[in-house]
């Protein structure tokens, strides 16, 4: 390849790191996907809450999850109940729902629903930093087990994690000492155990507390809330399985509220009951991207009307049409009837199914030439001859729309979206290059483009081309700097090398 000055692969080195930098930001940074069947899971947690009202006003408070996920991302939250009054607002920890009705009378349903997301990283929760505990006044001989305990688990850690995990791990021991054994003791359930590993934990001053957490599973109707373990390490809350002492959160739970406090309280009725139901569903990947990213919905193409986004799914293809006949012009020798013929019946390719695109393209231009070398005999002006042509090639079409309508093939109806301009021109020159050079060269100029075409239709519709120009339409920016590069190749073409491989092979054997 023959590129003697080096502005031409300097700009196509900016456009090729342009497209491609611009292309990993929004589907590294933004979210992106790079293949068009890219689903992302999407939860949807709901609490039902009934309660029986005694005919007068009723409240009902609901702690809620946070606004700021763990593990997940907020898609939206719904409060559904009627004639109550709704309101949130943030008690300590935790979020609370507020529901409020001036008379209600029997039993009442209320329902909060919210859809999230998974996501990879996990949000650090943006609590204060809590104080640290004071040190129980533990009765004997529970104050000697403590202690006990603590000086056991010190020895065996070197820093809050550490000290947790192995407090966990004896705690939890199936075979424990005699002080584990005393510190389990009246603790019956989950729950009252984490009370009772804060209760030690204190003892070290190290702040912990329980969280409550949804396991979610897809279909799940009666879920129920679990307990689980949290210390603070001084910059963060760390999250530790009670029972297994395996640190973290599980993948598929939510962590609904915070403390000791109540999950609901009512007013004005009886106490109520929660049933958690979750169901897991999909979601366009590109939806979620552009609920997340305002600005990529206003200055994308996502932000246009849904026809002109339509319209340039199409025409942001053209581009690698274009790239692939000049890479088979240019470097394999492929002729062709002009440059952008072969784009242009590819593209009506789309709309006639590729078999009947090419019967109907054979078919017009096989009238069209014989009805041109009629016009031949009537020595007619260029202008008048090519507007002659046009008609001509308009009236096959007509023709072969009515004939297909009549023998009920549907299909050639599309024949109407062919490029009768393209269409007239292939004729002409066609025409032109079988009367100077003779058949053979013109039947090989009318295959190359008919080949040409076929391919780019092939490459064109493609779901995953078509997604990557539309969603990442900077990546044209490469495709212009591979044609600004092809533009300056003047080596052989592949063509060539196979038809001089004799001379070639004799040249090596001299």
């Amino acid at each position: 390849m023959a590129l003697r000055d080096p502005s031409v692969r300097v700009l196509a080195l900016l456009l090729l790191v342009t497209g491609i930098g611009m292309a990993w930001y929004k589907s590294q940074m933004l979210g992106l996907p790079l293949l068009p069947t890219e689903q992302a899971r999407v939860w949807t947690v709901e609490a039902r809450v009934k309660f029986e009202a005694e005919g007068g006003p009723a409240k009902l408070d609901l702690a809620i999850p946070a606004e700021q996920l763990a593990g997940h991302r907020r898609l939206g939250e719904d409060f559904i109940s009627s004639n109550y009054g709704l309101a949130t607002e943030q008690r300590g920890d935790n979020r609370l729902a507020r529901w409020a009705v001036r008379r209600a009378r029997g039993e009442q349903v209320l329902y909060y629903r919210l859809q999230m997301t998974p996501r990879a990283e996990v949000a650090d929760t943006q609590w204060e930093p809590p104080a640290y505990p004071a040190v129980p006044d533990y009765p004997e001989p529970y104050g000697s087990a403590v202690t006990a305990l603590l000086e056991t688990v010190r020895g065996e850690s070197a820093d809050i994690a550490s000290f947790t995990r192995a407090l966990l791990r004896r705690f939890g021991a199936e075979q424990p000492d005699d002080h584990v054994r005393l510190l389990r003791e009246n603790a019956p359930g989950s729950a009252e155990s984490v009370r009772r590993l804060i209760w030690v934990l204190a003892g070290a001053r190290i702040p912990a507390r329980i969280v409550w957490l949804l396991p979610m599973e897809d279909g799940m109707r009666q879920g129920s809330l679990q307990p689980w373990l949290q210390v603070h390490e001084g910059q963060r809350w760390l999250s530790y399985d009670p029972v297994s002492g395996a640190p973290g959160l599980p993948g598929n739970a939510l962590v609904w509220r915070v403390g000791d406090g109540p999950l609901v309280t009512t007013s004005g009725g009886s106490p109520a009951q929660v049933e958690f139901s979750a169901a897991l569903g999909e979601r366009d990947v590109v939806e979620l991207a552009q609920r997340d990213n305002a600005g990529l919905a206003k200055y994308s193409l996502y932000g246009l009307p849904v026809n002109t986004q339509n319209a340039y799914r199409i025409l942001l293809a053209v581009p690698i049409g274009a790239l692939l006949v000049v890479l088979l012009r240019n470097v394999v020798g492929v002729k062709t009837f002009g440059t952008f013929m072969p784009v242009l019946i590819a593209l009506a390719f789309r709309e006639t199914r590729l078999l009947w695109g090419i019967t109907l393209f054979i078919m017009i231009v096989a009238i069209g030439l014989l009805l041109r070398r009629y016009l031949e005999h009537l020595k007619l002006l260029l202008v008048p001859r090519l507007a002659a042509v046009l008609t001509l090639v308009i009236l096959i079409m007509v023709g072969i729309s009515l004939l297909s309508h009549q023998l009920g093939l549907d299909r050639a109806l599309s024949v109407a979206l062919f490029p009768m301009v393209i269409l007239a021109m292939t004729v002409e020159r066609m025409s032109l290059v079988w009367e100077e050079h003779g058949a053979r060269d013109a039947f090989q100029q009318g295959f190359g483009s008919l080949l040409v075409a076929v391919l780019g239709y092939l490459v064109m519709n493609q779901a995953l081309v078509q997604h990557l120009v539309f969603v990442f339409p900077e990546l044209l920016l490469v495709v212009l700097a591979a044609t600004l590069l092809l533009g300056r190749y003047t080596g052989y073409r592949l063509s060539e090398l196979w038809r001089f491989r004799s001379a070639a092979a004799a040249r090596e054997l001299s």
